[in-house]
């Protein structure tokens, strides 16, 4: 399942992303904004994206804030989930292959729709590797989780 959520900043992308989704054949549930609210807060729905993601490892989410700054902070407070701000396709997919990349944070004030799009697409169909190395960093990464 894929989970996404956004504040009023990324609500536009948001929606037109469920779209393009829908038309792939992708199951994905919207935690919202469900509507339009300046006044809305970004940790509000990344923290639900987070903690759907951090329930089942086979979880992905899609997170938007303005800079993503914000959103990336607030899903990686969450054991299990490993969340990245998304620079471009292949930076994604390198995420997602090296570091089992769960969430993907857009920065929706400088991210259009098209490369928007491409992002996603590389997060949903790159695997991670299971490189030994990889596995090493991932295993570090739970432990600090641990004991912290």
């Amino acid at each position: 399942m894929i989970y996404l959520g956004t504040d009023h900043r990324g609500f536009k992308l948001k929606e037109r992303l469920k779209i393009w989704l829908d038309e792939e054949g992708h199951d994905f549930e919207d935690l919202g904004a469900h509507a339009l609210d300046s006044a809305d807060d970004y940790t509000t729905y990344a923290a639900r994206a987070a903690a759907a993601v951090g329930r089942e490892n086979s979880n992905r989410g899609i997170v938007l804030c303005g800079s993503g700054v914000g959103a990336d902070v607030t899903v990686n407070k969450f054991d299990g989930v490993r969340g990245a701000i998304g620079m471009e396709p292949a930076q994604v997919e390198a995420g997602r292959r090296d570091d089992d990349m769960n969430v993907l944070v857009i920065a929706a004030d400088f991210t259009g729709e098209t490369e928007a799009r491409e992002m996603v697409e590389k997060f949903l169909s790159t695997s991670y590797d299971h490189l030994p190395r990889h596995q090493r960093r991932l295993d570090d990464i739970k432990k600090i989780e641990e004991d912290n």
